[in-house]
């Protein structure tokens, strides 16, 4: 059987198109799965513009944010069943004897390939996904809302995990993108005061940004950074998709103050590191996510303390790929996301 495919064919820009791709055949511990909604990421549009500084193995189907039902499972599969309702973590492969691998952190296994880019992703009908991958859907929780549980957890390790936020932090979130603006969410439930700032450009964004309970700024955030005690913000999470916005990170952060690097931007600095000296600030990179983060997400998500639906700017059919893609890239919506079946 055959099914339609969003696939990145080559290194170019623009070079993504609609392929018929055979249904993949499953290992014994993979599981075969129906993909009921996937999510378009930046990154995937980053492939699509041809701007992204990871490798990616050429043809490869896009999309790594996904849940389904699965419909087979491999020989060697334990507690999972056809039928089952699950979403899945995007490390495809890992190399379970490194040892990242084997404290629990396989996101940080140097040997790692993703979907989308590694290996074949989402944007499409069926995908084989490895049993250790996935986790249950409560039944309240719709697909639609459950494909966006990958970003939710970049979100939430970013935060939580590496940023540490304590109750009443002032926190300013570069990039009302996607990954922003569920930075800002994350942040608002540790507790924190939280504006997220972007460009005169991005006000749709920006107000969508408003519905968390956050502040909003287009352009310089020096005054909100400052209002406290005028010396800066607790802290500055970095997620806008170029590098020249760590500069503007280091400018508004207090002096001990901390700055969460999550937004990739390949383009070389060009600026001096020094106020990171000076002010002895605390900068962390943030990448990927883990089980126990996944569990967490899934659990706020189906309680309602953590709510996506604000973001999601439209549901398309595969076919309507490139409209999605569009709009995302535009910054006519936050999320597309995409119904294969």
């Amino acid at each position: 059987m055959k099914s339609a495919a969003v696939v990145n064919y080559a290194p170019t820009k623009g070079a993504v198109e609609i392929r018929e791709i055979e249904m993949p055949s499953i290992g014994e511990d993979d599981v075969l799965l129906e993909v009921a909604n996937v999510g378009v990421c930046g990154s995937d549009l980053h492939q699509w513009t041809a701007d992204h500084s990871w490798p990616v193995n050429y043809p490869v189907v896009l999309g790594h944010e996904f849940g389904g039902h699965i419909v087979e499972t491999g020989g060697r599969v334990k507690g999972w069943n056809a039928g089952d309702r699950v979403v899945s973590e995007t490390a495809a492969v890992i190399d379970t004897n490194n040892p990242m691998s084997r404290q629990g952190l396989y996101n940080l296994d140097p040997t790692r390939k993703g979907f989308g880019y590694g290996v074949n992703g989402a944007m499409t009908r069926y995908v084989k996904v490895p049993a250790r991958c996935l986790h249950h859907v409560p039944g309240e929780l719709g697909f639609e809302q459950a494909c966006l549980t990958e970003p939710c957890c970049v979100a939430f390790n970013a935060v939580v995990e590496n940023t540490r936020l304590k109750p009443g932090d002032r926190v300013i979130v570069l990039g009302p993108g996607t990954i922003g603006i569920l930075c800002a969410a994350v942040a608002k439930l540790c507790g924190a005061d939280v504006a997220v700032v972007g460009l005169e450009t991005d006000i749709h964004r920006l107000n969508i940004a408003k519905q968390y309970g956050c502040d909003v700024i287009a352009g310089d955030a020096s005054a909100w950074a400052k209002q406290r005690d005028g010396l800066g913000a607790d802290c500055v999470i970095d997620a806008a998709g170029t590098s020249i916005t760590l500069k503007i990170a280091l400018e508004l952060v207090r002096p001990n103050g901390h700055i969460t690097k999550v937004g990739w931007g390949p383009q070389p600095l060009g600026f001096s590191l020094d106020p990171l000296v000076q002010k002895n600030v605390t900068l962390q990179g943030s990448f990927s996510h883990n089980w126990p983060v996944w569990e967490r997400v899934i659990a706020l998500l189906a309680s309602g303390r953590l709510d996506v639906r604000p973001i999601i700017g439209g549901v398309w059919p595969i076919s309507g790929w490139h409209e999605a893609f569009e709009k995302m890239h535009n910054g006519e919506v936050v999320k597309s996301v995409l119904k294969p079946v």
